[in-house]
């Protein structure tokens, strides 16, 4: 007589809902790039005492120029123009935000400014959880899969590629981040602004 072979059979909650690896992914990647970004939003403040959401289009504008610069040495005629055209528009946004900023002035980071980003922080943390796997996935994977052969197109996907590597996860990761207290380190106010 011949036994019906059925599969071993786990229990139930080692199984789970597809849960585990998604478990996984949240603790070993997610949470650490979050803590992470909410180092560098505190470090900002406390060395700058800028706003923290500042620290996003600086480091935009950082990377643009250092493209600027590189595309001098190996682009030249046309495809340069070409190239400071489009590097010229995706600083844009981040330059209109930091002229913003100043025009502003004074008003700087406060308790309401920190609970308006704390909220928003907490939404798109919760939100957009998949975006930033998929946004850090994408930047691991583009400069492997772009491939062109013409070598000027292929210059400005190399670009495009180190722009979206260095700006992309860290803007992702910057917005849903927990921002630093307005008056973090500074000993006098320390404690005042603990919610929830």
């Amino acid at each position: 007589m011949m036994t019906k072979f059925r599969g071993v059979r786990r229990p139930l909650h080692a199984i789970g809902d597809g849960h585990n690896g998604m478990d996984w992914i949240n603790r070993y990647i997610d949470q650490p790039l979050l803590h992470g970004a909410a180092g560098l939003l505190r470090s900002w403040h406390l060395r700058t005492r800028q706003p923290p959401e500042l620290l996003e289009p600086t480091w935009n504008l950082v990377v643009l120029s250092f493209l600027l610069i590189a595309s001098g040495q190996v682009m030249a005629g046309e495809t340069f123009t070409l190239s400071v055209a489009a590097l010229i528009m995706l600083a844009l946004p981040s330059a209109r935000k930091l002229l913003s900023a100043v025009k502003a002035g004074g008003g700087g980071y406060g308790a309401r400014e920190y609970k308006s980003l704390r909220a928003r922080a907490i939404a798109k943390r919760e939100a957009e959880w998949s975006v930033r796997i998929i946004v850090l996935f994408a930047s691991a994977c583009l400069p492997f899969i772009a491939r062109i052969d013409d070598p000027i197109g292929a210059y400005f996907m190399l670009g495009a590629s180190i722009w979206f590597v260095l700006t992309g996860p860290l803007k992702a990761y910057l917005d849903a981040a927990e921002p630093p207290e307005p008056n973090e380190g500074d000993r006098r106010y320390s404690g005042v602004f603990h919610f929830g």
